[in-house]
């Protein structure tokens, strides 16, 4: 069985281009499946296009799950990626920049300087 460099493949997915920088910052929320009840979770990244979250459970690139953050309703989202019990998804809508805001002046956190 061939050997798993997380670190390596979490940088390799993350380095795909994205539309809006992340802040890393530590969210509990909760992460559901289409059809399937909602776990709770970390969201470790977020952007107003998407987020990094732990998912224990596999998610199938290009399936709809609905992350629900503190503070605002369920928001639809595609994952694009998962490896390892983490997850990155898109939101099918933006946050908004006074949510980002918001979440970022509650949880805290630090804007990647390169857009990742």
């Amino acid at each position: 069985m061939p050997t798993i460099n997380w670190q390596q493949d979490y940088e390799a997915a993350a380095s795909d281009d994205r539309c809006a920088p992340r802040s890393r910052m530590v969210i509990p929320a909760k992460l559901r499946r289409n059809g399937a009840r909602a776990a709770q979770t970390l969201v470790l990244d977020l952007s107003l296009a998407g987020f990094s979250a732990l998912a224990s459970v596999r998610l199938a690139q290009g399936s709809k799950v609905y992350l629900t953050l503190p503070g605002l309703e369920p928001r639809e989202a595609e994952v694009v990626w998962w490896h390892a019990g983490l997850v990155g998804c898109a939101f099918a809508n933006l946050l908004t920049q006074r949510e980002h805001d918001a979440l970022l002046l509650r949880y805290g956190g630090e804007a990647d300087g390169d857009g990742r």
